[in-house]
């Protein structure tokens, strides 16, 4: 790799990548490097759903000419492809749901004894939105298996509605009903969206596109919602707490375990027991002073957002996290693991330890996690960290490099703090939005991504758009960029931030950039939005909002998932990086304007950071002149202001004093 190109933003990242080309070992920054992307696939141009092919629609008049062996057009194709990531994407993050579902149903049946049920008030809040009747000596564990055996129909049933549609604004609903992307249930979307893009089934781009967006929905407004539900309710819903984030969160005189992945309940068990005395005595025994957690990706953001656990940051990091040489043990369960590291931790003395019975890695041990037992299994891993903690070898990069921030705005949390416990409301947020105190309101999201200077996307973005008085919503590895970058916390505002916006951070002492959690809760911005639609003032519905998303280093089918969710439920999303439909130009009319058209909603590609800056912008003050709402004019409100120091301020109250009679 170009040595002159820099492989992270990330500055502690980077040093270690470049000492790790020294010593050889290779990331995904090197391969990404030697692995260039297929161009014809790339731009969704090749099919390969069945062995006539693959076929490859290359040359000029591809789109209107050349046809595959069985006669689908360019179009069709590109749109087939666009639904196969939708369909894996909602298959990850539904079948983690299910999961949730399943383990609060062994919770409330007491099957699951090292679990509880924290958060009475949202289990409540969920029965009251399923319909299930609560109170007059109705124990909370029967609430609960209620709860969880309804919810486990949105993955079966056969026809009817998603129960969480409902959440959605009327009028969000009524755009979905015309149009006939209403999801019925999870499971059946996931198997029509694959039986429609086999060979030889639909050939219509925007029939097609039309069940890759009732699949998403299915995603956003099922799956995501109930595994975030379920969440909070087994172990607690965030308020904002301290943490740390990069890569000086690990202890040299410490045992390192760290937690990767996605799913939060074996991450929980942890956190209950490495402060337990008999372990920590045990890892004393071996030298170390005591047992750090630490997590990484989205596991990180489910711990960190509940109980204040540092972060290394996200996706790209967890190889730069093993070349620290200090990890111990990382476990890993589902989703975003590189099978790299089980390979690069050969180098060096870290075990890789699987715990889900779906993935397994070669060369990792497998423990895996149940439930049923959970803090045995979690003691048993933390012994196997505790002893490898004398192995570690000298041949490492130690960083020392961490940022302090805040996290765990839940949508609670959000609207309980712009009125306290018995005046909670979106009132504010919308009327700040209504003066143009604040410009509008973007969903920062997704992955983070080796073919770019990694997080560094992510970082320029923020930094503008807060410029621009416009507040921002972090979730998943967006929220690792930000946190690694010393993004998330309220000096940040006073800092970095627009006048308007700056005011509205100070008055109610917040960052500019709010951490919602993981990729899953992307869901809580659906919910807020939902709520500032019924609040008033502005849009009644979550189309016309001045709102926008972006995924500027996006990677996954699960970020696909998440774009074309938003976007069916009218926000205009941008991906960052070059179009997977790019061949078509039918189907990126139908995911621009055509959705937009009907759904207020759309979905660009765009490579370049500024363009993705200036549409967005764009959108947000469109949005404002449809809604009569002030136009937004930069530094109307407050004066620029400067940070003063105490001597700073004696030096001003003493040239004052003669101006009021007291004296030199």
């Amino acid at each position: 790799m170009d040595k002159n190109i820099k492989m992270s933003a990330n500055e502690a990242a980077q040093r270690i990548l470049s000492w790790s080309e020294e010593q050889a070992a290779g990331t995904c920054f090197d391969r990404a490097g030697k692995l260039k992307p297929c161009p014809i696939g790339h731009s969704g141009a090749c099919c390969k759903n069945c062995h006539m092919g693959p076929c490859r629609f290359v040359g000029k008049g591809a789109e209107e000419e050349v046809r595959g062996v069985c006669g689908a057009s360019l179009g069709t194709v590109a749109a087939r492809n666009v639904l196969r990531m939708i369909a894996g994407g909602t298959s990850a993050h539904s079948d983690h749901a299910r999961d949730m579902v399943l383990t609060l149903l062994a919770v409330a049946e007491g099957e699951a004894k090292d679990f509880q049920i924290k958060d009475v008030k949202k289990l409540y809040k969920m029965a009251d939105i399923l319909g299930i009747a609560y109170g007059d000596g109705k124990g909370v564990n029967a609430v609960a298996k209620e709860v969880a055996l309804t919810l486990l129909e949105d993955f079966r049933r056969q026809t009817g509605e998603l129960s969480y549609v409902k959440r959605a604004p009327k009028k969000t609903q009524e755009r979905w009903k015309k149009w006939g992307i209403t999801p019925r249930c999870i499971d059946r979307e996931v198997v029509e969206t694959m039986h429609r893009t086999a060979v030889g089934v639909d050939a219509d781009p925007d029939h097609l596109l039309l069940q890759g967006l009732r699949t998403a929905l299915a995603d956003g407004w099922g799956g995501c919602m109930i595994s975030t539900d379920i969440t909070d309710v087994l172990f607690g819903t965030p308020s904002p707490v301290k943490a740390e984030a990069s890569f000086g969160i690990f202890k040299e005189d410490e045992v390192n375990v760290v937690v990767h992945g996605h799913e939060p309940t074996f991450a929980e068990t942890l956190v209950d027991v490495v402060s337990e005395p008999e372990l920590v005595e045990y890892a004393k025994s071996k030298g170390a002073k005591g047992i750090n957690l630490g997590g990484m990706c989205c596991t990180a953001n489910e711990v960190l957002m509940r109980h204040g656990i540092p972060t290394a940051g996200g996706f790209t990091n967890q190889e730069v996290g093993i070349l620290t040489g200090l990890i111990d043990v990382m476990t890993v369960d589902v989703q975003c693991i590189m099978p790299s590291i089980a390979e690069i931790s050969k180098r060096f003395h870290t075990k890789i330890v699987t715990t889900s019975p779906k993935a397994q890695i070669p060369g990792a041990v497998h423990i895996q996690f149940d439930e049923h037992n959970a803090k045995e299994v979690a003691r048993k891993i933390v012994r196997l960290a505790i002893d490898n903690y004398p192995n570690r070898k000298p041949a490492a990069k130690h960083e020392n490099q961490k940022f302090p921030m805040i996290a765990g705005f839940s949508h609670e949390y959000i609207e309980y703090m712009q009125g306290g416990r018995w005046r909670a409301s979106f009132r504010p947020l919308n009327d700040a939005i209504i003066a143009g105190r604040i410009r509008g309101v973007v969903g920062l999201a997704g992955c983070d991504n080796p073919r770019v200077t990694a997080t560094g996307i992510h970082r320029y973005i923020a930094t503008e758009l807060i410029k621009n008085d416009v507040l921002i919503v972090s979730t998943g590895c967006g929220s690792g960029a930000c946190g690694t970058a010393g993004y998330l916390t309220p000096e940040m505002a006073l800092e970095n931030a627009g006048p308007g916006l700056r005011e509205v951070c100070e008055a109610i002492g917040i960052p500019p950039v709010l951490h919602l959690g993981a990729c899953v809760d992307n869901s809580r911005i659906l919910t807020i939005a939902s709520a500032m639609a019924a609040e008033g003032g502005l849009s009644d519905e979550i189309g016309g909002m001045p709102a926008v998303g972006i995924a500027p280093e996006w990677m996954s089918e699960k970020a696909m998932a998440i774009g074309c969710y938003f976007a069916a439920s009218g926000v205009p999303v941008i991906f960052g990086g070059e179009s997977p439909v790019g061949s078509s130009k039918e189907v990126t009319r139908i995911m621009t304007e055509v959705w937009f058209e009907r759904f207020r909603g759309a979905l660009h590609f765009e490579p370049d950071p500024e363009k993705m800056l200036a549409m967005t912008l764009e959108y947000i003050d469109k949005a404002r002149a449809e809604l009569k709402l002030k136009k937004y004019e930069p530094g109307r409100f407050g004066t620029e202001r400067v940070l003063m120091d105490m001597a700073a301020r004696r030096e001003i109250e003493k040239a004052a004093k003669p101006h009021l009679g007291l004296g030199a």
